[in-house]
């Protein structure tokens, strides 16, 4: 299965025209198998240390947030575990120019979809494109 092309469908324009997605990573989170399948340059390096901090418990990211190719991130909202969601929203840390990205991470049964937001995009228009491929890959069981 190519990976690719979902990495390009989160960065297609949303019903309104609007590229939100700047960067995404699609990422294997079974235990002992995590992994980068797919993702645009800016998040290849995702670690496995990572990957295994986003599928795990989350409990303390409200102090301590996760980092998503180096980058830190806070927790904004933890909906990861909730059904029609399975979502947890993040913001990044401000980088060298003062700016700070909304990132979605969607779980399916088997992956991690990651995106990471244009200096425009908000939270929302992230999450929507995230379950999007979220809910396809649980419904075909992924």
């Amino acid at each position: 299965m190519s990976w690719d092309s979902y990495i390009d469908n989160l960065k297609t324009p949303d019903s309104n025209g609007v590229v939100a997605v700047a960067e995404a990573a699609i990422c294997g989170m079974l235990s002992g198998s995590e992994s980068v399948w797919a993702s645009t340059p800016a998040l290849a390096n995702i670690s496995v240390e990572e990957i295994k901090r986003l599928a795990g418990k989350r409990s303390d990211f409200g102090q301590s947030g996760p980092l998503i190719g180096g980058v830190k991130c806070r927790m904004i909202r933890d909906n990861m575990d909730n059904d029609g969601m399975f979502s947890l929203d993040l913001k990044t840390a401000a980088d060298a120019s003062g700016n700070a990205f909304s990132v979605c991470v969607g779980k399916s049964k088997s992956a991690l979809v990651i995106a990471k937001g244009t200096k425009e995009a908000n939270g929302g228009q992230l999450a929507s494109k995230v379950f999007g491929i979220v809910n396809y890959l649980r419904g075909v069981n992924m």
